[in-house]
C-alpha cells in the first residue's frame, strides 16, 4: 500500500511512525511532514489546506489511503472532495467535521441527544453575551465557537475577565472569522481525561484511555495551550466509567450524527471532565489529539493500518485493539513565550542522544531542517515520549529524553503525569 498522511505535526509524526511498522505499507509520504520523519516518509511540499494540490498527488502517486492529521482540511472538506475522486480517505466529511468546527453545532448536538455536558448558550451579539455573563456570574467559561488551535478557550475568574474575553473574540475579532460567535459554559471542576474511538460512521472501536495537560505551566496554571503533555493510560478513568462513556457518550454521539444526516466518520476524540465518578463532556474534535496520539501509538500493539482502511471503506470489523501493558508519557518541549509570540529558527541540540535512549521516541512537532541543522519552527517544537512497566518509568524515560536535549530558550512543564501517581 502506499500512504499519503496530511500533516506535519507530532501526530502525524506518531501516525507515520506507526504505520511504517504494518507489513501492507510499501511507502507512506507526508504533506507537508517534517525533519523527523526522514527515513520513515517522503515529505512533499504541500499545504495542508491545499485541497486541490493534495488531491492531484493522490491520483497521480496513486495513494491507497489517505490519513488526515489536523482539523482545518477536515473542516475545508477534503474528504468529500476525495470521494468524489474515488480516492480512499480516513477522517469525517466537511459537515460531520463541524463537530469540532463549531462548538454551537456540538453542544446542540449533546443536549438534543442526551449527552452531558454543561449548561451553555451561544451568542453572536455582544451586548447578549455580556448579559448573560452578568446574569450567571463568575467563574464561568467563554470559547470561540470555530477552529481556534486549542486556544479559544478562556476560563474566566471574573465577569469581567469573561466580558474582555467576549470584546476580543466578537468585537477585536482575535480570532478572526472563527469568532463570528461565542458559546458560553458553566464552569466545572475536576479532572479532564481525552477519550477516543475509532468509528465507520456505525460501529466504533474504542482506543485506551489518555490524558492531556492544557495549561503553559506546572499545577495547570497559565493560559491553555494545544497539550504540554500527555499519557496513557488515564488512572481517572476507572473501568466501569470506561463503558459508562462508550454507552453514554460514544454511542449516542455516533448515532445522533447519522440520525442527523451527517455520519461520521474517522476518530471521534471526546474531551471529558470527570468528576466524582461522574462525568460530563467538555468538547468534541474531529481527529488524533495531540500530543495525546503520541502515547497511544506508541502503546498499540494492533496494527493500525487495516483499522484506518476499514473506517475509510465504511466497513469496520475490529472488535478489540490490542494494547501493550505497558505505560506512555509524552513531554512537549516549547518555544520560550508559546503559546504566546516566540522565536524561531534556534538549532535543537541533542536529538540524537535522546533518540538513543532506549524506551524513548522523539516525535518532532515544529521542526525544520536549515543548514543540515534541525531548527525550531513552532510553538511546540517535540513530543518526547518515553515508556515504561506504569506511568511512573515512563514519566522517568521521557525526562531522561528531555534532558538531553536542549535549545535558546526551551521550556517544558515538569508535573506532565504527576495526576496519575496520585491517582
Amino acid at each position: 500500500m502506499k500512504i499519503l498522511v496530511i500533516g506535519g505535526g507530532g501526530r502525524e509524526h506518531a501516525l507515520v511512525w506507526k504505520m511504517a511498522q504494518s507489513p501492507l505499507v510499501e511507502k507512506i509520504f507526508c504533506a507537508p511532514g517534517n525533519p523527523g520523519m526522514n527515513g520513515l516518509a517522503e515529505t512533499v511540499h504541500l499545504a495542508v489546506d491545499n485541497i486541490d494540490g493534495l488531491c492531484d498527488f493522490a491520483q497521480q502517486h496513486f495513494i491507497d489511503l489517505t490519513v488526515v492529521g489536523p482539523e482545518l482540511p477536515l473542516t475545508l472538506g477534503i474528504v468529500d472532495r476525495f470521494k468524489v475522486e474515488g480516492l480512499a480517505i480516513f477522517g469525517p466529511s466537511k459537515a460531520a467535521a463541524q463537530i469540532e468546527g463549531s462548538k454551537g453545532f456540538s453542544k446542540d448536538l449533546m443536549a438534543k441527544y442526551g449527552i452531558k455536558t454543561a449548561a451553555y448558550a451561544s451568542f453572536s451579539d455582544r451586548e447578549a453575551a455580556a448579559a448573560y455573563i452578568r446574569d450567571q456570574g463568575a467563574p464561568i467559561v467563554v470559547k470561540v465557537d470555530g477552529l481556534a488551535a486549542g486556544k479559544g478557550v478562556i476560563l474566566a475568574q471574573t465577569e469581567q475577565e469573561a466580558i474582555d474575553a467576549v470584546d476580543d473574540i466578537l468585537v477585536k475579532k482575535a480570532f478572526g472569522d472563527a469568532g463570528d460567535a461565542v458559546v458560553i459554559e458553566e464552569f466545572l471542576t475536576g479532572e479532564e481525561a481525552s477519550f477516543f474511538a475509532f468509528t465507520d460512521g456505525k460501529n466504533i472501536l474504542p482506543l485506551a484511555s489518555a490524558q492531556d495537560h492544557k495549561q503553559i505551566f506546572d499545577g495547570d496554571k497559565g493560559p491553555n495551550t494545544g497539550g504540554m503533555g500527555a499519557y496513557s493510560p488515564a488512572p481517572v478513568v476507572t473501568d466501569v466509567l470506561y463503558d459508562r462513556i462508550v454507552k453514554e457518550v460514544v454511542q449516542p454521539t455516533i448515532d445522533g450524527m447519522a440520525a442527523e444526516g451527517c455520519p461520521y466518520c474517522g476518530i471521534l476524540f471526546i474531551g471529558l471532565m470527570i468528576e466524582n465518578d461522574d462525568f460530563k463532556v467538555l468538547e468534541y474534535n474531529a481527529r488524533f489529539g495531540d500530543p495525546e496520539a503520541q502515547p497511544l501509538l506508541s502503546r498499540m500493539k494492533s496494527d493500525v493500518v487495516p483499522v484506518l482502511l476499514d473506517c475509510a471503506r465504511g466497513e469496520l470489523t475490529t472488535k478489540a485493539l490490542e494494547w501493550h501493558d505497558r505505560a506512555a508519557v509524552c513531554v512537549v518541549m516549547a518555544s520560550g513565550g508559546y503559546p504566546g509570540d516566540y522565536a524561531k529558527g534556534d538549532v535543537i541540540n541533542g536529538l540524537d542522544a535522546a533518540n538513543a535512549i532506549d524506551g524513548v521516541r522523539v516525535f518532532h512537532a515544529g521542526t525544520a531542517l536549515k543548514d543540515g541543522k534541525i531548527v525550531t519552527a513552532g510553538g511546540r517544537v517535540l513530543g518526547v515520549t518515553g515508556w515504561g512497566d506504569d506511568v511512573a518509568a515512563a514519566i522517568k524515560k521521557a525526562y531522561e529524553g528531555v534532558a538531553k536535549i536542549s535549545w535558546n530558550g526551551a521550556q517544558i512543564r515538569t508535573d506532565i503525569g504527576q495526576k496519575a501517581l496520585n491517582r
